[in-house]
């Protein structure tokens, strides 16, 4: 259901939550590394969250990424509509584009039910759930 490159995106951003709970800035060899991704790649995903406000960036040799304790309290929801858009909490399940409450498809009902549950975990979730935990769990999201 999810983009490979909303996959990276909530991947990153919950180990930049982790790592940066001290105002640290983690640097994108270290968080490619760590989850798992293509630098480049993610680089680019970074950027465009951190011009959208849901991240902080610097250049430079000290530079990197980190994530306050205002920007914590994002949703992963959040995160997800930002990279891959509404669709996955409010599109038709097959993509059609006459589906509607009124013009249902044959999976409208069922869909729907499962969209907005998945819309709740995902709303009810933020990133500062992640700066309490283990270190060790959060980096078992590179084997995901």
């Amino acid at each position: 259901m999810l983009s490979k490159t909303c996959e990276y995106a909530l991947r990153a951003m919950i180990y930049i939550a982790q790592q940066s709970k001290d105002g640290h800035m983690v640097n994108i060899k270290e968080i490619s590394e760590k989850i798992n991704s293509p630098e480049l790649f993610i680089a680019k995903i970074l950027q465009s969250l951190s011009k959208k406000g849901y991240l902080q960036s610097s250049k430079g040799r000290y530079g990197g990424f980190c994530i306050s304790d205002k920007e914590a309290e994002f949703s992963l929801a959040d995160i997800v509509e930002a990279i891959d858009g509404s669709k996955m909490f409010h599109g038709c399940g097959l993509g059609l584009e006459f589906c509607s409450e009124t013009n249902p498809c044959p999976i409208h009902n069922e869909y729907k039910e499962a969209r907005d549950k998945l819309y709740s975990i995902y709303g009810e979730v933020t990133l500062s759930s992640f700066r309490n935990g283990n270190e060790a769990d959060i980096l078992q999201l590179k084997r995901r």
